[in-house]
């Protein structure tokens, strides 16, 4: 059974010090500016159109259409969540320029070894109106 999992307030800090994000189901555009955790500012924009988060003023991950991100966690070598959403979904996330990362959607490698672009961006799209999908970036140790 899947189980609406949209964030009301918009962000939220897990009992893991994740953190959980988006309403997808917004017609209207919220905005949360200057939200603190663990040291870092973030700036929250989400609707159904878009969910866009930003960390100390740079793209930490972008989805098109909007979606709701849980459990969002990212380290040195890998950045794991949980997403949510309505329908084929595009996510961008932020990471070190010209590096190679390894996409696993659902415990299968989508891309093993996508390479950001010189500003760290990659990309990937993912449908997700079949309920939750658990999502891993992991640095290739190439």
């Amino acid at each position: 059974m899947f189980i609406t999992t949209i964030i009301t307030d918009g962000i939220q800090i897990e009992k893991d010090n994740s953190l959980s994000f988006g309403n997808y189901q917004s017609e209207e555009k919220i905005k949360i500016n200057d939200f603190e955790h663990l040291g870092d500012n973030y700036v929250l924009r989400t609707s159904k159109e878009m969910n866009r988060l930003q960390k100390n003023g740079g793209l930490l991950i972008e989805s098109i259409p909007g979606s709701s991100i849980h459990y969002f966690n990212a380290g040195d070598e890998k950045i794991v969540f949980d997403a949510y959403g309505f329908k084929s979904t595009q996510i961008t996330l932020e990471l070190e320029p010209n590096t190679k990362y390894r996409i696993v959607i659902d415990d299968v490698v989508i891309d093993g070894s996508v390479t950001s672009n010189s500003s760290g961006k990659i990309s990937f799209s993912t449908n997700l109106n079949e309920g939750k999908h658990n999502i891993l970036i992991e640095k290739n140790s190439l």
